[in-house]
């Protein structure tokens, strides 16, 4: 059985795993779970990979100390049982690791740290210092304080543009399913697929929307998300059971391997076009949307007919076609409030007529990703 050489070639890998791996069926976290996981990335490092880890489970873990049977619905209770489950969990897994003589360090992420160009920078040095005094690196959604990161967000997305962020040679996504099947696993017939080179070989996967068990969020289509996120950059997933982590490391024919499919893009429009939702919509004209997609120029405001939604100078925005259609997304200089009497005006108009603070592009090429 050869090992598969994007597995075993990585220097620098990305780990997720889910709360359901991690956890026991009251949502509290299972002790010897999470130790067989800590063993199998400490093997990994000692043979000089470095790992960063994307961790589920804070939210799960904060159950049975609250109190609470399952997970809440209620975006206030989630918010507390994180804030009680992310303590438990960093300090478990700082115990565990430092049984291999390893150092911890957790990074909170909100969308808004990757997004905004000094956040995503100073994200970026974060994990590469950490990296360099040899730390590991333990990654969660800050979902103590996030709003939208609970309600829309998952880890396995989060993983994926962690892995471009750091620039991993490769991801691994571990839950409780063991690997992609053609149809739901539970149905009679249906088969692993061991490899995923296009979208091509997932024109007939049927999927289901959610894992096994009820503790955790994101279901086999976020895993097809995340892995298209990331092989779209460059970065080659394995999609496995945490049970087979150790095989999935290792390079055996474990789970489902994604092979890469695109180039490494920059990373903060990568994130620009994942991991945000849009504040507001600017409608363009036709001449706009060729100049934005085709041309990859900056949007100036007399390619505008018309503003949709309340947001900030810096908010991200989708830009739409004349049809409504979204063709792009950037980070907008102006506030809504601004935009109406823009529209349709040249920049040596507006300059004239408002001040050279106006003369500025409102949505500059470098912070717009053409989706």
């Amino acid at each position: 059985m050869t090992a598969r050489e994007e597995v075993t070639a990585a220097r620098r890998i990305v780990v997720k795993v889910g709360s359901s791996s991690l956890t026991t069926g009251t949502g509290g976290i299972d002790p010897a779970r999470m130790r067989r996981l800590v063993d199998v990335l400490a093997v990994a490092r000692a043979a000089g990979v470095e790992v960063v880890l994307v961790s589920s489970g804070a939210i799960a873990a904060g159950l049975a100390p609250l109190g609470l049977a399952r997970r809440p619905r209620a975006l206030a209770v989630q918010q507390a049982a994180a804030s009680v489950g992310q303590g438990l969990l960093a300090h478990r897994y700082q115990e565990e690791f430092a049984r291999h003589g390893l150092v911890t360090g957790q990074v909170l992420l909100t969308v808004d740290d990757v997004t905004r160009r000094a956040h995503y920078r100073n994200a970026y040095r974060t994990f590469a210092k950490l990296l360099e005094l040899g730390a590991l690196p333990i990654v969660n959604e800050n979902d103590t304080v996030a709003t939208t990161e609970i309600r829309f967000g998952d880890n396995d997305r989060l993983a994926a543009l962690v892995a471009h962020l750091v620039h991993a040679d490769l991801l691994v996504l571990l839950s409780d399913v063991d690997g992609l099947y053609d149809g739901p696993p539970s149905r009679a017939g249906s088969r692993l697929v061991p490899e995923v080179r296009s979208d091509d070989d997932l024109a007939h996967i049927q999927t289901g929307s959610a894992g096994a068990s009820g503790v955790g969020t994101g279901g086999m289509v976020t895993k097809l998300a995340s892995a298209r996120i990331a092989t779209g950059a460059g970065i080659p997933v394995v999609l496995a059971s945490a049970d087979d982590a150790e095989a999935a490391l290792a390079g055996g024919s474990v789970g489902t391997l994604f092979h890469a499919t695109g180039k490494r893009r920059p990373t903060r429009l990568l994130w620009l076009a994942h991991a945000t939702e849009p504040r507001g919509r600017l409608v363009l004209d036709a001449g706009a949307v060729t100049a934005v997609t085709v041309r990859r120029a900056s949007l100036l405001a007399a390619g505008l007919t018309g503003v949709e939604g309340s947001f900030d100078a810096g908010d991200p925005v989708d830009l739409v076609a004349p049809d409504g259609r979204p063709v792009a997304r950037g980070l907008v200089n102006f506030d809504a409030a601004e935009i109406p009497q823009l529209l349709g005006r040249s920049t040596s108009e507006l300059t004239r007529a408002l001040g050279a603070a106006y003369e500025r592009e409102v949505v500059h090429r470098d912070d717009l990703v053409v989706l």
